[in-house]
Formats: C-alpha cells, sequence, structure tokens
C-alpha cells in the first residue's frame, strides 16, 4: 500500500521540484540582473536604470501570454514545449548575464528577451498540466493546487537569497549563471512526468477566439476582472510594510520585517490550503478569498498598534495565498482543454500587469499616508468581490 502511494505521488513530487527550481531561478533572476547591472556599470553610474530594464523585459512578454502559450496547447506532448522553454529560460539568463559584464548592454537584451518570453511557461502554463497528473478526484487535484501555490511563495523567498548567498562565493555574474543551469535542470524533470493520455494536438486557439472566451465565460470573466482590481489595489502591499517601518515611531527594520511577516504568511497559508484543500465551488471560494483579502488588509490600515499590525499583515499575506489557489482552481475547472494553458497564461498575465500597475500605483500615493494607501487598497478588493457579485447575479 505505501509503495502505491508513493508511486502516485511521485509525478506530482517531481512537478513540485521542477516548479519551485524553475520558479526560483526566475525569482532571483531581476535581482540578481540589477546588482550586476550596478556592479559591472559602476563607472558610468546608469546600473540601477540598465538593470531595470532588464528586469523589466522578464515581465513584459507576460502581456503576450495567449500567442505563448498557444504551442503547449498545440503539441502532442506538452512535456517538449516546457522543458525547451526552461532551458531557454535558463539559457537566455546565463547568456544575458555574461554578456552584461563583457559587452555592449544592447547585446544582452536579446537573450534576456528571450527568457522573458519563456516565463508564462514557468508559471502559468506549467501550472495548467497540473491537473493531468492528479487522478483521484477533485480533493486531491486541490491539494496538489495547494502545493503548486506554495511554490509561488517559496521561489519569491529561496530565489533572492540563492543571488545572494550564491553571490559571495561565485560572484554575481556566477550566481546567475547557476540560476540558469537550475532551469536547465527543471527541464530533465519536467521530462520525467507521465504524458498526459488524453492529450493530442488540438492546433490551441485563435487569439481572438480566446479573448470572446474570456469575455463569455461567466466564471473566468469574472475571477479575471475582480483578480486584476484585486493585484491594482494589494500589488504593493510589501512596498507599503516597509514604509510603515518609518512610521509612527516604529524602528527602521520594522517595515522590512513586516514584508517578511506578509511573505510568512503568504507561505504558510499555502501550505495549509495543501494539507487541507478548501471545498465548494470554485468561482465562490474565489470571492470569499478575496473578501479575506480585503478585510486583513483593512485591518492593517486600521490596526492600532504595531502587534495588531504585524499580526494583520501575516494574515493578508495567508488570505493572499488562499486566493491564488482558488483561482487556479476557477482555471482548471472552466478553461476548455483545448486552450487549457493559454487561458491559465493569460490570466496570469493580466494578474502580473494589474500587479505591477498596483505597485507603481502605490508609489504615486505614498505621500497620502501607508494607511491610507492601505485603506484603499481593501476598498479595491472588496469593490472587485462587489462588481463579480452583480455580474454573477445578472447573468445567472
Amino acid at each position: 500500500m505505501t509503495r502505491t502511494v508513493a508511486t502516485s505521488n511521485g509525478p506530482l513530487v517531481r512537478y513540485l521540484a521542477a516548479a519551485l527550481l524553475v520558479r526560483a531561478a526566475d525569482g532571483g533572476a531581476a535581482v540578481g540582473l540589477v546588482a550586476l547591472a550596478v556592479d559591472v556599470r559602476a563607472a558610468t553610474g546608469d546600473g540601477a536604470v540598465v538593470g531595470s530594464l532588464l528586469a523589466a523585459l522578464l515581465i513584459a512578454p507576460a502581456a503576450f501570454g495567449p500567442l505563448i502559450a498557444r504551442p503547449l496547447d498545440r503539441a502532442a506532448d506538452p512535456r517538449v514545449p516546457l522543458a525547451v522553454a526552461f532551458v531557454l529560460f535558463g539559457g537566455g539568463l546565463a547568456a544575458g548575464a555574461w554578456l552584461l559584464g563583457h559587452a555592449p548592454v544592447l547585446f544582452a537584451v536579446l537573450p534576456i528577451t528571450v527568457a522573458g518570453c519563456c516565463v508564462p511557461l514557468l508559471t502559468g502554463g506549467l501550472s495548467s498540466r497540473l491537473m493531468t497528473l492528479v487522478r483521484d478526484g477533485d480533493r486531491a487535484l486541490r491539494r496538489a493546487e495547494g502545493w503548486d501555490a506554495a511554490t509561488y511563495g517559496l521561489a519569491a523567498t529561496a530565489g533572492p537569497t540563492m543571488v545572494l548567498a550564491l553571490a559571495g562565493l561565485f560572484g554575481l555574474t556566477g550566481a546567475l549563471l547557476i540560476l540558469g543551469a537550475l532551469a536547465a535542470c527543471s527541464a530533465l524533470l519536467v521530462a520525467t512526468l507521465r504524458p498526459d493520455a488524453g492529450h493530442a494536438a488540438r492546433g490551441g486557439w485563435p487569439t481572438g477566439r480566446l479573448i470572446r472566451l474570456l469575455l463569455a465565460a461567466g466564471p473566468l470573466r469574472r475571477v479575471m476582472v475582480a483578480t486584476a482590481l484585486n493585484e491594482l489595489g494589494t500589488g504593493g502591499l510589501a512596498v507599503v510594510a516597509v514604509v510603515i517601518g518609518a512610521h509612527a515611531g516604529a524602528a527602521a527594520t520594522t517595515g522590512a520585517a513586516l514584508a517578511a511577516v506578509y511573505g510568512a504568511g503568504n507561505l504558510l497559508g499555502s501550505l495549509t490550503v495543501a494539507v487541507f484543500p478548501m471545498r465548494g465551488e470554485p468561482e465562490r471560494l474565489t470571492l470569499r478569498c478575496m473578501t479575506a483579502v480585503g478585510v486583513a488588509v483593512a485591518l492593517c490600515a486600521v490596526a492600532p498598534a504595531m502587534p495588531a499590525t504585524v499580526a494583520a499583515f501575516a494574515l493578508a499575506g495567508a488570505a493572499q495565498a488562499a486566493l491564488v489557489t482558488a483561482s487556479f482552481s476557477v482555471r482548471s475547472t472552466y478553461a476548455p482543454a483545448p486552450a487549457r494553458a493559454q487561458v491559465f497564461v493569460s490570466i496570469a498575465g493580466f494578474k502580473m500587469a494589474s500587479g505591477a500597475a498596483g505597485i507603481a500605483l502605490t508609489g504615486q500615493l505614498l505621500f497620502l499616508g501607508p494607511r491610507t494607501v492601505l485603506a484603499a487598497g481593501a476598498a479595491l478588493s472588496l469593490l472587485a468581490v462587489t462588481v463579480a457579485l452583480v455580474d454573477r447575479r445578472r447573468t445567472s
């Protein structure tokens, strides 16, 4: 019996290992590129600008998610385009890092752009294949989606930490080369996953048809719009946490500690929903989790003392993790099989764009005070739930 369970969990364990490796490489790439650019261009003083540009090239291609994900839906064996994307990401990151220190900046732009074009497949594209590895029912799938969500939180922490640790041993260029190698290793793990027996090359969907689906399918439309509004309001939460440390007489390190508490709450929330899967209809679960996010962020805004603020930030992180897992369930439940990867990547790309806009908006509004920005973020999250509920009632 034990051997049977281990065998059935083997593909999921390898999937999670591959996801953690490649997402940790992605999580550390932007930090490493900015640090390397600052280091190698210290004489010209434009390192931060160059590094920010290269880091943006890792995110910008998410806007073309439907086109990037289409080969994954078209492939007879989805493991092949995933493995190729992981190798290209690792190779592009390594080449760009090396060229940044040994050639003009323009030579590093192309390989970094290639790496950025692969990022949607490291995130939503890989997650779209998760349900093919879980064949023991809905509860098992939701548990697996919780573990998948946990890899994002772990990678976001492990990636920058690895860059710092490896840079001390091998230098910043060496650290980025090792991150590229980790992405290539994850491609080997993906190749060992069992193929989807029910999958065949279906040709994918044209972009216009995919957009019509996202707008016409009620659960997908509502979750996509609500997630975008929520990210607009909460995307800069970690930034606000850092700023709070400079207010109310708090110590200089308090803000950074709050950001770490938010990340720890996010990780703990992911692990909790992995061990104790959520039950219920996925769209309703998503809206409930989003409500919890709004309430938690509101508590962050009105917390009367620092201990209460710490608890509220941990709760906000946990609620955000549950929201990510629930949104995965919506995509896996309502996305049509011929365009599953495109749906996953499109919604993820829309979310990333809104999160980036949220960070930029947060920076512009901080003159109002961090608590005011938190209150506005909570209001946007609750507005997102309200809009979804009105849409749901109107179309039911």
